[in-house]
């Protein structure tokens, strides 16, 4: 690794995290971790290993390419694919054992066709549209058609029903949900009842994991905050497993006048230090961040200056006289006695965490720690 630019990922702490909210639902209650978009950006095949040697039994992908390659890295939990089955792709989901969602008739009697010419029974869950507008069956008219459909098909077999709940981590002041949330879940009831009662339900993503026992039903979804980051608040101890690092590869002094970047967005105010760091937004590194975020150098924080260009990113070290060039400099993480999260980076270009973890490109290499 020629450039000092990579991803550290603890799997003790994504462990940990599972453990927590494991702890915090009843035993019967089944937890499926959210492993989709390589598992957030931490490493989709790392992280199912880890978890399926603490005897998770239960994985979510969004799409059949990733429940394949999960398959053929020796994955044997149920995997369920959250999108919407597809035509193309149910030879393949239904060879590689993945559950698919389903929420129509017509899609229903073509996995149950392909199904029976491979002799197969095909595994699916039925998903219901309760106000997301996404994908789902939205009224009692559809779902009975699909409880029909499901009737009728010998080789397909209804192993789950679940909804996904849109405004779920805008808490009210008291930190319990909100009336959107809880008009969702009154559909959902309502919709659920169209179906066999011992179907499986689930419900709860991580921040109704967190604030609502009412919406646990047989399973809960651990999204994000398997990865450390609650959307929710919680006295819960979890622990942001993933740390971005890279290094100084120059420092020169300006003058008071001069400009820094494309599109000189930035003016020294006055004779400046200025370190140039080996990360850019085609690390994934948000550009939006420009003039507005900060970097950790020796445990003190350095403002970005002007443009965060492809490759590179400047930052003010004026402060911090010991840095040089080789220094290692923190992006997402801990240095010293202070921290920058994912959250934090997120704010300053005005988007999530989850688009920040996710978004670290795959040039950036990852280093597994606690394996």
């Amino acid at each position: 690794m020629f450039r000092h630019n990579y991803v550290t990922v603890d799997l003790d702490a994504i462990r940990h995290n599972y453990l927590v909210l494991r702890q915090q639902v009843p035993p019967h209650v089944r937890v499926m971790p959210v492993i989709k978009a390589d598992a957030y950006g931490h490493g989709m095949c790392e992280v199912a290993h880890t978890l399926e040697k603490e005897g998770v039994g239960d994985f979510a992908v969004a799409l059949v390419e990733e429940g394949v390659k999960l398959r053929q890295e020796g994955i044997t939990s149920r995997i369920l694919v959250l999108g919407a089955a597809m035509k193309d792709a149910i030879p393949q989901a239904i060879e590689n054992d993945l559950t698919q969602t389903v929420f129509s008739a017509d899609m229903i009697a073509l996995i149950d066709q392909k199904a029976e010419q491979v002799g197969k029974i095909a595994d699916v869950h039925i998903k219901l549209d309760t106000g997301m507008n996404r994908i789902g069956l939205r009224s009692v008219e559809e779902a009975q058609a699909v409880a029909d459909a499901l009737a009728g098909a010998k080789h397909v077999r209804a192993t789950g029903i679940y909804t996904h709940l849109a405004s779920a981590d805008e808490t009210l002041p008291d930190g319990s949900m909100n009336d959107f949330t809880r008009k969702q879940l009154e559909c959902f009831t309502q919709l659920k009842n169209c179906f066999d009662a011992s179907i499986p339900a689930h419900v709860a993503n991580s921040a109704m994991s967190l604030q609502a026992p009412e919406a646990y039903f047989s399973m809960i979804r651990e999204g994000i905050s398997l990865y450390g980051y609650p959307p929710v608040h919680t006295d819960l101890a979890f622990r942001p497993a993933l740390s971005w690092r890279s290094e100084i590869v120059h420092i020169k002094t300006i003058s008071k006048g001069d400009t820094i970047g494309y599109g000189r967005t930035y003016t020294a105010g006055q004779d400046m230090r200025i370190a140039t760091v080996a990360v850019g937004y085609g690390d994934g590194y948000h550009r939006a961040g420009s003039n507005r975020g900060q970097m950790l150098v020796r445990g003190t924080r350095a403002n970005i200056v002007g443009r965060i260009c492809m490759d590179q990113t400047m930052i003010d070290i004026s402060h911090i006289p010991d840095a040089q060039v080789g220094d290692e400099v923190v992006l997402i993480g801990s240095q010293g006695s202070d921290s920058i999260s994912a959250e934090e980076v997120a704010m300053w270009a005005d988007t999530i965490s989850y688009e920040v973890l996710l978004g670290i490109t795959s040039r950036v290499p990852r280093i597994y720690v606690n394996a």
